[in-house]
């Protein structure tokens, strides 16, 4: 039997939204409700999984869940024809998360490269949650039978271990799931990514060669999704660049990692190629093409700034949003946990 197909899409409350959630996430997810089936999801349980100085105490993730949420309103995601609800308030996400840890495999989660970086030296601190959360996220994605995820670049291992764990399920319960009514043995699908498009991974304005991050020291690293437009501006105008003009073919970019930065945004937010911004800027001053820039920065993210700032002052009209669609989210995913018990051989109550 061929699987529906549907988007699952996770983003983190860990609070400071900024350019690189919106351009390596968010915009992406404005432009895939016109064509699939999407759940937008705040991976709440997800934010916890680090030290409470990392995530901020619970106060602040009550805040800053309803912060991701307004951004994906904001943003342009419509939550009466997609689902927006938070992990949390799904209790199939952590049911299915332990079935799955009975599949996974010690030495597919020990070779998780975030992980590593997450954890640093000091592994034997770091909790089971840090180290295991690769199978939530295959939890997150398969308990809504998903067949497509958005994944950056950071994410391309996590969503392989999802593919790895829907496998191994499908076989190790092959004959429990056919007779269940599924034929072909196959119950969980194994995801695809979804390809997205230029500045998926947008860096550091102030070292081309970071990751644009919440935690950077310096805030004129990032363009928080909260900034206002002369604080925009001003940030792109004080981006590190270098003294070379632009060039003009995309290969003049490859050891420039401030000037290729700039120019992906630019492409980005203008829906355009690297290549056919640098048709337009190519040969000039930095200067122009910042003020350029500056410009489509706050066309673009100024007024997602004012409609977050505007949702997030009533915070119960985001909770009746999220409300709504956990008992969306929660119809279909009592019914992959129901199966999934049935499956494994567990009595459930009927």
């Amino acid at each position: 039997m061929p699987f529906v197909e549907r988007v699952f899409s996770g983003v983190q409350p860990t609070g400071n939204l900024h350019l690189g959630n919106y351009l390596g996430a968010i915009v992406n997810f404005v432009k895939m409700q016109e064509t699939h089936n999407c759940i937008y999801c705040v991976v709440d349980m997800h934010a916890i999984t680090q030290g409470v100085d990392v995530w901020g105490g619970p106060a602040e993730l009550t805040r800053n869940t309803r912060e991701v949420t307004a951004a994906f309103i904001a943003a342009g995601i419509d939550p009466k024809k997609h689902i927006v609800f938070n992990q949390s308030q799904v209790s199939g996400h952590a049911e299915l998360a332990w079935i799955f840890n009975c599949v996974a495999r010690m030495g597919w989660l020990g070779r998780m490269t975030q992980f590593k970086e997450k954890a640093g030296k000091d592994r034997e601190n770091a909790s089971v949650g840090l180290f295991d959360y690769p199978v939530l996220m295959a939890a997150d994605i398969l308990l809504y039978r998903a067949t497509h995820v958005p994944v950056g670049e950071d994410q391309k291992q996590h969503l392989e271990l999802s593919r790895d764990i829907a496998q191994k399920f499908n076989n190790d319960f092959g004959d429990s799931i056919r007779a269940q009514g599924h034929s072909d043995g196959l119950f969980f699908p194994l995801p695809e990514p979804l390809i997205t498009g230029p500045a998926t991974r947008v860096m550091s304005l102030r070292d081309g060669t970071k990751k644009m991050s919440k935690s950077d020291a310096s805030d004129n690293s990032r363009i928080n999704l909260t900034d206002d437009a002369d604080t925009i501006a001003q940030k792109i105008r004080k981006a590190k660049t270098d003294p070379e003009p632009l060039p003009t073919e995309e290969k003049g970019l490859e050891a420039r990692p401030e000037a290729d930065n700039l120019v992906g945004i630019f492409a980005a937010l203008s829906g355009r190629s690297k290549a056919d911004v640098l048709r337009d800027f190519g040969g000039g001053q930095f200067s122009s093409f910042k003020n350029a820039l500056a410009e489509l920065c706050v066309t673009k993210l100024a007024p997602i700034a004012g409609e977050m700032k505007r949702l997030v002052a009533d915070p119960g009209h985001i909770d009746a949003i999220l409300n709504e669609g956990s008992d969306r989210a929660r119809a279909i995913a009592d019914e992959t946990m129901k199966l999934s018990k049935d499956i494994v051989g567990f009595i459930r109550r009927r």
